[in-house]
């Protein structure tokens, strides 16, 4: 896969790839922009709060009409995407146990580039009133995380 970072050390690095999830694009950018530059370990912790619903993410670019949340510092509106939240978790496991495989330390861990971006759009309809039907499509989520070890 092509990564949107080319000026990496591999042997420092580790790497992984979601293809066509099916999540929000829009919770997942938010996320990414949440985690890129924490600790692994904070990281997940954060997900891990989110899903429970106790740690809003901070909703820095889509925040029209979103509510303001308790405990969001140096921002107001904030949300609780738990499905996204819960494969994002996924994919960073999956990037600690790859960094594991190619012998590096996990405890030192950081996120040096999270991006999420619209993946594949599966088209389905929404059937209307007389016979007529309205656009109603899918959108996937591609998603790359890249954690080095410091």
């Amino acid at each position: 896969m092509p990564y949107s970072r080319t000026d990496i050390d591999d042997t420092k690095t580790a790497k992984v790839y979601g293809k066509n999830i099916d999540i929000s694009p829009k919770h997942s950018r938010e996320i990414c922009h949440t985690i890129k530059g924490m600790k692994i370990e904070r990281a997940k912790e954060l997900l891990e709060s989110t899903m429970k619903l106790e740690t809003p993410i901070p909703f820095m670019r889509y925040y029209k009409k979103v509510g303001h949340k308790k405990g969001l510092s140096k921002w107001f509106a904030g949300r609780y995407p738990v499905k996204a939240s819960k494969m994002l978790l996924k994919l960073l496991k999956e990037a600690e146990s790859n960094a594991e495989y190619k012998g590096l330390n996990t405890s030192k861990l950081r996120i040096v580039h999270a991006s999420a971006y619209r993946g594949r759009v599966i088209p389905g309809f929404m059937p209307r009133a007389f016979g007529r039907a309205s656009p109603f499509n899918k959108e996937l989520t591609n998603v790359e995380i890249i954690v080095e070890e410091r």
